[in-house]
Order: structure tokens, then sequence, then C-alpha cells
């Protein structure tokens, strides 16, 4: 059995300790780190390069959201999942464009912990009942009307969306996208919804229509 080399960023102290007690308790899990805030945990994380993070959203110094954006391009290949008592969706896809891979809301029983490390471990995306329902949520939502003379110029699509907007032309999945682009999946979505809303479309194939 492969072990899973685990980091823990908390700045609650008995939930450090839960934490901790729960990955040492377990056959697969190694705690490899645990630090109370984010400068710490920013400054020793890239040295450690666990598999997983367990981060907190709200710490004392520097936020989860950030501390997030500033280890997870230094750390391609660990997994980051928020833990926080947050579930509007704003704070969830600041998380996620940030470079979060998963988002558990507080408190979370320790098998449950346990069972969302193994399953980002092997590709999965584990999120609570509720922040899984903001996200569908968030992309069901329909978009504005059409607008058949919008231009990607018109739209003032940033930098990173005229990218985006070029790769969903050439056919690349969110996955090629987003290897390509060296940002998470999660990221693309949320540049893919914006472009849709600027360029006033509700599909790949309009994008596709307007600008092949």
């Amino acid at each position: 059995m492969q072990t899973i080399n685990v980091a823990v960023v908390e700045d609650d102290a008995r939930l450090r300790r839960a934490v901790t007690e729960a990955l040492e308790s377990s056959k697969d899990c190694h705690c490899v780190g645990v630090f109370p805030n984010g400068t710490t945990a920013i400054a020793r994380l890239p040295a450690l390069a666990p598999d997983v993070i367990l981060m907190d959203i709200n710490l004392p110094d520097i936020g989860g959201v950030e501390c997030v954006a500033q280890i997870a391009p230094q750390l391609p290949r660990t997994e980051i999942i928020m833990l926080t008592v947050f579930q509007d969706p704003e704070t969830i896809f600041k998380a996620l464009s940030a470079g979060a891979h998963g988002y558990l809301v507080k408190p979370v029983m320790p098998r449950k912990l346990l069972q969302a490390i193994r399953e980002i471990r092997d590709g999965g995306v584990p999120m609570s009942p509720g922040i899984a329902r903001e996200v569908i949520d968030f992309f069901r939502r329909p978009a504005p009307p059409p607008a058949p003379n919008t231009t990607a110029d018109d739209a003032g699509l940033g930098a990173r969306e005229q990218q985006v907007l070029e790769s969903l032309v050439k056919g690349l999945t969110y996955k090629e996208i987003a290897g390509e682009l060296e940002i998470s999946i999660w990221t693309v979505a949320t540049y893919v919804r914006r472009i849709y809303e600027k360029l006033h479309v509700r599909s790949r194939s309009e994008v596709i229509a307007k600008f092949k």
C-alpha cells in the first residue's frame, strides 16, 4: 500500500491535533508537516512536496486562497483540499481558481477526511454535498441572450481569456487546456463561463461557429 504524504495548514490548535491524529491512525496516510499560519506554510511546503495539502481558508496572516495561489504553481503534482466554514459561491470559486482541487466544509469527520484524501489521490474531486450543488448550479445558469455581432475584441476579453478562447476553437478539452496553460481545470471552467457571458453565447459550438 502506497503511503500518502499529507501536510496540514490550520490555525486552530484543537483541529490541527484532531486532523493529525486522524492521519497518523490511518494505514496509508502520513503527516509530513503541520503549520499554524500561511507564512510558514508558503516558506516550507515546497521543500516537503506532500502528495496532499489540507488547507484552512481562514488563516490569521495570509488567507488560505492566497496561500494556494502561491503554493500551487510550485507544487504542480500536489493536490490541495480546502477545509472551510464558507459555502458562498464567490469563496468557493476563488479557491478553485487559485488552484485547489477539493473543497470540504467543517466539521469533517475523520473517516470522511481520510476518504477525501484517498479520493483526490485517485484523481477524484472531493466536495461536500452543498459545495457540489453550488458548483453545478453555477454552470447551469443560463447565459445572456445571443448577440451575433459581438466579437472577442468588442467583448474585452483579457489575455488569458483570449488563450482559452483560441484553445476552445481548436477543439481542446478542458483538461488539455489546463495542461497547455498550466492552470487547473476549475480555472479553465471559470474562464470559459466568463467568455460565454462576454460573447453572449451558450455553448462551445456557438463559440466555434463565431470564430472558426
